[in-house]
């Protein structure tokens, strides 16, 4: 009897020995350097989110400031002083300001221009609907993204990633549930209908955006995408700035707080861009925007201090379900196909960096996968009379 207990014993001491093993390795594989930089960069992206959607949400509701292209022209206005600045020190001649300029200038513009309008219509939605609605709606970043990455950079997912991206997306409903505690009055709903709209507009274009992002940045260079970025998109934002919010910023009454807020704005929405672009670069497009859906959770608790929100522990639940989808669907690499000859947005000639020239690929008859028996042959004879043609040479 005692010789079973015994056993019994050290057969469940194996078996939670064996367990705590497989756990230690998966957790040493799966929480490595590169994956807490990840999670801890998307983290701060998404404080400097937050940042942007409450000083927006105070510019409009305390002082009635509608001037979207306004806030965005002083970050675009930063990027290029700065950037562009590093890129016209310089001293490789490929890719130094007036190169880069030359060789990809209108390829810069039309992601510039996407970009300028996707943060207008996400600013100007705060103007319509309500800040839950569009916590939600920007969610739609994400399927674009999924999508422009499977079909333009040619990138395959896994299960492990088509899970972790439905779990992050179940993680936002949650957090929505929790504040929609409020009723819409009848006369606010055809407005709401135009800010949930716009909203959808501007989340697919930064889907546009983020992708050619990711692909300037792994190709090229940040200080090259975010040096361009600001130096067109300071020209396009300019422009519109006159067009359609020069009565609005000349009869706004410039108050210090104002003045502190379009500030505030700027330097998270500069930080923000500074920022994402290295992260990108460590993990992808994708995992970026995954990792930043905690901005919403962030945004609403922020906002029951300052536009006195209810608190819900769904907050809490809503955060821990998406970090639960981000670590599931960092648990295997994404995969590249084997041609990514499509993808020719920025692609040109001439203007490539160095480290992003494409290095020949050894063709055959049958392809890049394996030789066949008859050129095998071929290679073997063509390198032995090769040899005894050499040690014939050395003989003499």
């Amino acid at each position: 009897m005692e010789n079973e207990v015994n056993a019994r014993g050290t057969s469940s001491q194996g078996i939670c020995s064996r367990f705590l093993s497989h756990l230690g390795i998966l957790i040493g594989r799966l929480f490595t350097t590169n994956f807490l930089k990840i999670l801890i960069g998307g983290q701060l992206l998404s404080l400097l989110i937050c940042g942007t959607a409450i000083t927006s949400q105070l510019l409009f509701d305390k002082y009635q400031v509608s001037a979207p292209t306004a806030q965005s022209f002083l970050n675009y206005l930063l990027l290029a002083v700065v950037y562009c600045v590093i890129l016209a020190c310089r001293r490789n001649p490929q890719d130094n300001l007036f190169e880069v300029f030359k060789a990809r200038w209108w390829k810069y513009i039309i992601v510039a221009f996407v970009d300028v309008e996707a943060n207008y219509l996400i600013v100007k939605a705060y103007h319509f609907t309500t800040l839950t609605s569009i916590q939600l709606l920007d969610c739609i970043t994400i399927p674009v993204v999924l999508i422009l990455s499977f079909l333009v950079l040619r990138v395959r997912f896994g299960k492990n990633h088509i899970l972790g991206v439905v779990i992050c997306v179940i993680g936002v409903p949650l957090m929505v549930w929790a504040d929609s505690m409020k009723d819409t009055p009848e006369e606010d709903k055809p407005q709401k209908a135009l800010g949930d709209a716009l909203c959808l507009a501007g989340a697919s274009l930064y889907g546009f955006s983020n992708v050619a992002e990711e692909y300037a940045v792994r190709h090229f260079s940040r200080v090259e995408f975010l040096g361009m970025l600001g130096l067109f998109g300071t020209f396009i934002s300019g422009i519109q700035l006159i067009i359609l919010e020069r009565g609005e910023l000349t009869a706004l009454v410039w108050r210090y707080e104002v003045v502190l807020l379009f500030l505030a704005f700027a330097i998270c929405l500069f930080c923000l861009y500074s920022l994402f672009p290295l992260v990108i670069k460590w993990s992808s497009a994708l995992t970026v925007n995954l990792s930043i859906l905690t901005a919403d959770v962030y945004s609403l608790i922020i906002s029951i201090f300052v536009f006195k929100y209810t608190f819900n522990a769904l907050y809490l639940a809503s955060f821990s379900v998406i970090l639960v989808g981000i670590v599931v669907y960092s648990l295997l690499p994404t995969r590249e196909a084997a041609s990514n000859s499509r993808y020719n947005l920025f692609k040109d000639e001439p203007g490539m960096n160095s480290e992003s020239e494409e290095r020949p690929a050894l063709h055959t008859a049958t392809g890049p996968e394996e030789l066949t028996e008859e050129e095998k042959e071929s290679w073997h004879k063509a390198a032995s009379e090769s040899l005894n043609g050499k040690s014939g040479d050395s003989e003499a």
